[in-house]
């Protein structure tokens, strides 16, 4: 039985019912320039017409590759305020330049949170004004499992009774679960990854430091060794995908 899709009701509290993990592979030494026009011309203007731009960063693993999320009421707002950025002036402008960053923007997973209380938290906004430059705090960490079927309400349970108590006890701050939002693409000039099936864990951490600690304290665990290690690979189609996220400037996710 695959894990029902629950209601998530906007608020000032959680974002978002419908989000997008949208990672870019960049030309060699475009990141920055990406990120600076993306921070100073891409975040009000989408948010203008309905998104919610959650978050942006720098893959530390990576130096071509950049990634950020954006959340969505539901599906049919997300079709419309999609076809009224990309088809407004914003993007018309700025679209060129955006562009010639890339080697590939079609690496999106669409989602949904896992329960009702598992979206992104926004008690208040984190992001800075335009103009104010100061380094960004924190580091965000997405693990992405995937499964060869739907994920099933037997592996959210097993994550919430197990899982998430050890990562938590190591020093992890889970923030967000999120799965595949099953919904087909409705706004196909945008490409999204089909047929995928995900749940992807954010965690945030302090910096690089404390999130290396955190992975000595797992490493040191018997249980994660063991027990849970081998459920992992008895539930998992592959190992899971480490994202290690430095947000930008204007992140609204930051430490």
């Amino acid at each position: 039985m695959t894990n029902p899709i629950i209601p998530v009701s906007p608020s000032d509290q959680s974002c978002c019912p419908i989000v997008e993990l949208r990672q870019y592979t960049l030309h060699p030494e475009k990141r920055d320039i990406l990120i600076e026009l993306f921070d100073r011309q891409f975040v009000e203007s989408q948010e203008a017409v309905g998104m919610k731009v959650i978050g942006q960063f720098r893959d530390l693993d990576d130096p071509n590759r950049f990634v950020w999320l954006r959340g969505f009421r539901d599906m049919p707002s997300r079709a419309q305020a999609l076809q009224d950025f990309y088809g407004g002036p914003v993007w018309k402008t700025h679209r060129e330049v955006a562009n010639t960053t890339m080697i590939d923007s079609d690496n999106v997973l669409l989602l949904r949170p896992a329960h009702a209380n598992t979206a992104f938290p926004f008690s208040a906004s984190n992001r800075l004004p335009l103009g104010v430059n100061q380094p960004a705090k924190g580091l965000l960490v997405a693990t992405i499992y995937y499964f060869d079927a739907p994920v099933e309400k037997e592996f959210t349970d097993f994550f919430d009774r197990l899982l998430r108590p050890m990562l938590v006890s190591a020093g992890a701050s889970i923030i967000a679960c999120l799965v595949t939002e099953r919904s087909p693409n409705n706004f196909p000039a945008l490409p999204v990854r089909e047929g995928e099936n995900v749940f992807i864990s954010f965690s945030r951490f302090p910096d690089a430091a404390a999130y290396e600690r955190y992975l000595a304290v797992l490493a040191r665990s018997p249980r994660w060794s063991g027990e849970i290690s081998e459920e992992l690979r008895r539930r998992l189609k592959g190992h899971p995908q480490t994202l290690k996220l430095s947000p930008t400037a204007r992140s609204q996710l930051t430490a």
